[in-house]
């Protein structure tokens, strides 16, 4: 059955279909890739390969115009960095885009127009048919991120893989991997290698069942994985709270220097860095220098919340000494919003998470020009429960169905932080209930598409009707990869 031609996620900006035309991919199909495309290109032909049996080959641009029987792709810099132009004619395919990230997203719009089962991994007997039409699109906000917490559980880089090409099919751009805290330290910072010997290692985890760390060259890894489908990771150093795993490693982190037990239980706010004590900014010295070096993405987030056993003006102490180290590192700093109870710099970015309606520290943050990143937890957050019967997750927040991810919008949720103060939103996925990769995608879908649709398309554009039609489209999609996913009851699934 032919797709119409704005029926994808999220919903594009602007949607002009042309009935009479269509295009289908064949054995005769070539990709022409223009100067500049060609990494893109030859990611397309490798997507479509498997479930087509055609070989597709890539081959340089001719000319701009579409040619009978060609995908073409091309730059073009009047474009905005991550807008793209799709247009289907009878004759061919054009994808355009302002650079290479918006032909990506072009890339991913077109994986979805496809059937189904182009998500196949060996040859199908299917008629590749493409709706007619043209398709201009681009984002609403820039950060359009996900959230994973390898800390409370360790997830491999198989795994973080896995998921990252899940994420990208609906346009999300950051990945934030929260990397420590009370139960475990999943870097190797080599400067400080009992991080991960003492920390990283067997019976950490919630319940001491998720164990395992990344060393330098697995993080090296992973990032670049995320960089070649134009992810940026975003690394979390939880402090000053949340710091009981450092503090077993590093006994000179606490009061009286003395070694805590290793925690593997879930409760929060007992554990802190002392604000004082100049061998904490050592310490952080040490990590921030590594993780920077790292990480070649613009963001490094610094934690900051449920910071309960450091003191108000600890907490404003520590916070002032380690925004610099961040800016020393060439790197912009991210904190959960309790970091905006301080003066911030301008440059800083306070991310959101609590279930209130007003926050005065946020508001303050964004009238100074600081940036807002939205991730309200009985919203955003996919580690909520999906119903009071949801086996997984937690409820703190409240139960968070699809239409309840779906149905509010960023520059909404609070007094003071409009549209023009927001960087864009995040959906976390923390993990204490969590031991598989199909419970993470079991959560995150089918939430994360909603977060996704909220971040990239238009206000006007968003209607849950619509788009819960187009989310029970995409139920075969996932049956096809093999993703785990929750079949929500007010999802019409096919």
């Amino acid at each position: 059955m032919l797709k119409e031609l704005g029926e994808v996620i999220p919903a594009p900006a602007n949607v002009q279909p042309v009935a009479a035309a269509h295009f289908t991919i064949d054995a005769g199909t070539a990709i022409s890739a223009a100067p500049g495309t060609e990494r893109v290109a030859t990611y397309l032909a490798e997507l479509l390969r498997p479930a087509t049996g055609f070989d597709l080959p890539v081959t340089p641009a001719g000319g701009p115009d579409a040619l009978p029987g060609i995908v073409g792709l091309w730059l073009d810099e009047s474009l905005g960095a991550e807008e793209y132009r799709l247009e289907i004619s009878g004759t061919g395919v054009t994808l355009t885009g302002g650079t290479p990230a918006g032909l990506f997203y072009a890339v991913q719009t077109l994986r979805q127009l496809l059937p189904a089962d182009i998500f196949a991994t060996t040859p199908q007997s299917v008629r590749w048919t493409l709706p007619g039409g043209t398709i201009v699109d681009r984002p609403r906000f820039a950060y359009r991120g996900a959230m994973l917490d390898v800390a409370r559980h360790f997830f491999t880089v198989a795994e973080v893989k896995s998921y990252l090409d899940t994420l990208v099919q609906f346009k999300i751009n950051h990945l934030h991997l929260h990397l420590t805290d009370d139960q475990g330290w999943r870097l190797e910072i080599q400067s400080r290698p009992a991080l991960t010997a003492l920390s990283g290692g067997p019976g950490t985890g919630v319940d001491g069942a998720g164990p395992g760390f990344y060393t330098a060259a697995d993080y090296a890894e992973l990032v670049a994985y995320a960089e070649s489908r134009f992810v940026s990771v975003v690394p979390e150093i939880d402090m000053p709270g949340h710091v009981n795993a450092a503090q077993v490693a590093y006994p000179e982190l606490t009061v009286d220097g003395v070694a805590p037990a290793p925690r593997t239980d879930t409760k929060v706010g007992y554990s802190s860095l002392v604000a004082d004590k100049e061998e904490t900014y050592a310490f952080v010295d040490d990590v921030l220098r590594e993780v920077a070096a790292l990480t070649p993405g613009p963001y490094l987030h610094i934690g900051g919340d449920e910071a309960q056993a450091t003191s108000a003006a600890e907490y404003r102490t520590f916070i002032e000494r380690v925004l610099p180290l961040v800016a020393k590192y060439g790197k912009s700093p991210i904190g959960w919003h309790e970091m905006a109870a301080v003066d911030l710099p301008p440059g800083a970015i306070t991310q959101y998470w609590r279930t209130e309606s007003a926050d005065a520290g946020t508001a303050r943050a964004a009238a100074n020009g600081g940036k807002v990143l939205m991730s309200p937890a009985d919203r955003a957050y996919l580690d909520m429960k999906y119903t009071a019967k949801t086996p997984l997750g937690l409820d703190w927040a409240g139960v968070v169905d699809v239409e309840r991810a779906y149905s509010w919008d960023p520059a909404d949720r609070l007094p003071g932080v409009g549209e023009d103060a927001l960087l864009g939103v995040e959906a976390p996925l923390w993990s204490e209930t969590l031991r598989s990769l199909t419970d993470v995608q079991t959560m995150a879908f089918p939430r994360l598409p909603a977060i996704a649709e909220v971040g990239w398309s238009p206000r006007q554009s968003r209607d849950w009707d619509s788009f819960r039609c187009r989310l029970a489209g995409y139920g075969p999609r996932w049956d096809i990869q093999g993703v785990a996913y929750h079949r929500s009851a007010d999802v019409p699934w096919h």
